[in-house]
């Protein structure tokens, strides 16, 4: 299974700014840029829309280990809040904070929490942070 997006940056980094797309229109040119990164500005982010992509499969992930073990829930909710630092000469993403409260019958505190660990790390995005990521580039003239 391959989902595509992408994104158009037109000019430069602080003046500059781009949209970001993706395959299914549910972003469609939503516009992103230094003053929304860096200035609480218009538009989203990277960070932003990690946040909302690693929140997004980890509720998923949660609520399928708790099908396998027999509970379903009610409602799911998860906040991300992903931190963006500078070290040393650049920037990193350096954490993901999932908050996330549930409503889940018959499900107590000790369970609920082994298994939101268990989606914690078996989540995709929370694997894409050790994955290979590869590239190619093409020069126009």
């Amino acid at each position: 299974m391959i989902k595509t997006a992408w994104a158009i940056w037109k000019g430069g980094f602080k003046d500059g700014g781009g949209t970001i797309s993706t395959e299914t229109g549910v972003l469609n040119d939503a516009p992103y840029g230094f003053k929304a990164r860096f200035e609480n500005g218009d538009g989203t982010n990277p960070e932003e829309l990690i946040g909302a992509a690693h929140a997004a499969c980890f509720s998923m992930a949660l609520s399928l280990m708790l099908g396998e073990s027999g509970l379903t829930p009610e409602k799911i909710e998860t906040h991300a809040k992903v931190t963006l630092e500078k070290v040393g000469d650049g920037f990193e993403i350096t954490a993901s904070h999932l908050s996330v409260v549930a409503k889940i019958p018959g499900a107590d505190q000790a369970k609920f929490e082994e298994i939101a660990n268990q989606a914690k790390i078996g989540c995709p995005v929370s694997k894409l942070m050790k994955a290979n990521i590869t590239m190619d580039v093409k020069l126009e003239s």
